[in-house]
């Protein structure tokens, strides 16, 4: 007689030995042999935990008490991390946090492929400060006792959490956020509500270039008209007078998205400016850069230093941005030429490559798949192919290109191991390449993220 299969139900408590982090921080463990999610829970805790949800492969649950700590477990120095989302792993030292990313890459090549990864994942590079790294802030703006306010909204809800400090933003964020609120409340500026889709500053958003100390705000309005614009700009200038670059960002839609398409500068210049490693980047105000600049240094450092270039190599930046890993290769290549979909971001890299001087480096706007087979015709052969795709990973139709294409070398940088895992598995299955390295980055202390630079060889 066959055995029936026990289930887990919602509300169910139960003791739980935690053997792993998930890919998105939580502690996994295993319940009469069914996969149990428990946000906060660590590797090698004894707890008991509640169920929240359960679907027929997993169940999720809620940390009710911990029999057994970790050694690694510590008290996180932000008071509302466990709310706002934004950091997932404070709780975490940071050592354990750079050997729980290793892991989690390592997960994801035992789930999706057969590529053994012992000796080639190497340990994950981490910070020597891992606190106060990101060059960007996007708060969002409410109300709350007749005051403006800024933050994210609490995890699982839609109750938005005021934050006037984040400490692993740039200092200077904070300070010209909560200076934004100010400037808000004194000139009676409306605040966007967006169940009613009405009021009109949606979104603060304030990037800093570290290496410059230019600084750049972002106003997000659900409205071009700007009643109240000469007396919040006067504001603006008395309170932060070192902001080089202000922007109106105009997003009349009902979306959760950020920026709308049409920006307006306000005062000051349209870009900011920051170098890394002498490299000088022009940063409109919807430029995507990345937001860790010392660790930016790391992984671009190492994707070059995994393409082998020796000065005679033909590169392809695909998915190429506003040209940051382009330009970062085209020193040590004969030649590098990207592409992008996006027409911006290429206008954006052509001015960052004659910023930089660089005559060997070319942006085109349209699909890898299509630009990398015409190229070919033309008699111009990739020797590496750089890519840096979104967390959807590399889609088929590039895939079957490049394998076509046969580079000599592929240098994938990846933002999530999943993907990067399911893509190297078709890259083997075809005979085509083997995988050489594995390096973890870290980009995101304290979160779950880890970014990966995998090396390709031809088989």
């Amino acid at each position: 007689m066959a055995q029936k299969q026990v289930t887990i139900k919602k509300g169910q408590r139960f003791p739980l030995t935690i053997k792993r982090l998930g890919i998105d921080g939580e502690g996994v463990g295993f319940f009469k042999k069914q996969v149990v999610f428990v946000d906060g829970a660590l590797p090698g805790e004894e707890i008991v935990c509640e169920t929240v949800s359960v679907s027929p492969k997993f169940a999720r649950a809620k940390l009710v008490k911990i029999r057994k700590p970790s050694s690694d477990r510590q008290k996180a120095p932000c008071p509302v991390y466990d709310r706002c989302g934004g950091c997932q792993l404070q709780h975490l030292t940071y050592d354990a946090q750079l050997r729980e990313k290793q892991d989690i890459v390592r997960q994801s090549f035992e789930r999706y492929t057969s590529i053994k990864t012992d000796p080639i994942l190497k340990e994950t590079i981490g910070m020597e400060h891992p606190w106060r790294y990101r060059n960007k802030g996007q708060m969002q703006a409410g109300m709350l006792n007749g005051r403006v306010i800024a933050g994210l909204y609490e995890k699982h809800s839609n109750r938005l959490l005021n934050i006037d400090a984040c400490i692993v933003q740039h200092e200077t964020i904070d300070h010209v956020t909560n200076e934004v609120k100010a400037a808000a409340d004194a000139c009676g500026i409306s605040i966007y509500h967006p169940k009613k889709h009405k009021g009109f500053l949606r979104t603060i958003v304030t990037r800093q270039a570290f290496y410059t100390d230019e600084t750049q705000l972002v106003i997000v309005t659900a409205a071009e008209t700007f009643p109240e614009k000469k007396a919040f700009l006067s504001e603006i200038r008395d309170r932060l007078p070192q902001v080089k670059s202000i922007v109106q960002n105009i997003n009349e839609k009902k979306t959760p998205l950020v920026f709308g398409e049409k920006s307006l500068l306000l005062a000051g210049d349209s870009a900011i400016r920051e170098t890394l490693s002498g490299n000088i980047f022009e940063l409109s105000a919807r430029a995507f850069f990345q937001l860790n600049p010392s660790q930016t240094i790391t992984l671009y450092n190492e994707a070059v230093k995994a393409a082998r270039l020796t000065g005679s190599e033909h590169v392809v930046d695909a998915y190429c941005g506003t040209g940051t890993i382009g330009i970062w290769a085209a020193a040590q290549a004969r030649e590098v030429r990207g592409m992008d979909t996006i027409q911006d971001a290429v206008e954006d890299a052509r001015r960052n490559a004659e910023l930089n001087g660089l005559d060997n480096l070319t942006f085109e706007t349209g699909r890898a798949e299509t630009i990398l087979p015409a190229w070919e015709k033309e008699g111009w052969k990739a020797d590496v192919i750089i890519v840096d795709p979104p967390r959807t990973g590399l889609d088929e139709s590039l895939l079957k290109t490049i394998t076509k294409t046969k580079p000599k070398r592929l240098i994938y940088v990846s933002c999530n191991p999943s993907t990067l895992a399911k893509n190297a598995a078709v890259l083997a299955e075809k005979g085509s390449y083997q995988l050489e390295s594995l390096q973890p980055v870290d980009m995101f202390p304290h979160t779950a993220q880890v970014e990966t630079v995998a090396s390709f060889v031809q088989a």
